[in-house]
């Protein structure tokens, strides 16, 4: 959704260069910082969760590079390890947009006329309605859903 994806400066959306995804870090001592993942769209998933462990690592060490720490197109957010359901995230300035991700939970579900359970996890998005409505946020959150539900094809 290159529509949620950039920033919002001098009373104007300005689309993002790339996809830097922000990730919402929790800090040894107290603390959240935000590094981006640099052009996410462009690498695998593989690739990505071998970036993700490194910034994290970087991150609690206080080792981050420049364009990690403003870089971020859009964040991202999650406190399912802690046992929270839903994740209602506040966005970061001058970014537009915040996906939220709680924890998985096994849950029943309906699907062709056949009850049965399966693992779910609410993904919730905050977004600044000068740039975005809810029918964009709407979209990004099926687009979301559909990837998860074929992980294999990320």
């Amino acid at each position: 959704m290159p529509e949620l994806n950039g920033h919002y400066v001098d009373g104007r959306f300005v689309p993002g260069a790339g996809v830097h995804l922000g990730v919402a870090i929790a800090v040894r001592g107290g603390g959240l910082l935000a590094p981006a993942l640099l052009d996410v769209d462009e690498k695998p998933l593989a690739t990505l969760m071998e970036e993700l462990r490194d910034l994290v690592a970087r991150a609690r060490r206080a080792r981050l590079r420049g364009a990690e720490t403003t870089a971020a197109t859009c964040t991202v957010t999650s406190l399912g390890d802690l046992g929270v359901d839903r994740v209602f995230g506040v966005i970061h300035p001058p970014q537009v947009a915040l996906v939220g991700f709680g924890a998985v939970r096994e849950r029943p579900w309906a699907e062709g006329g056949l009850l049965g359970v399966r693992p779910v996890v609410s993904a919730t998005l905050a977004a600044d309605h000068r740039v975005s409505d809810g029918l964009r946020g709407a979209r990004l959150l099926t687009a979301l859903a559909q990837a998860l539900a074929a992980p294999e094809q990320l």
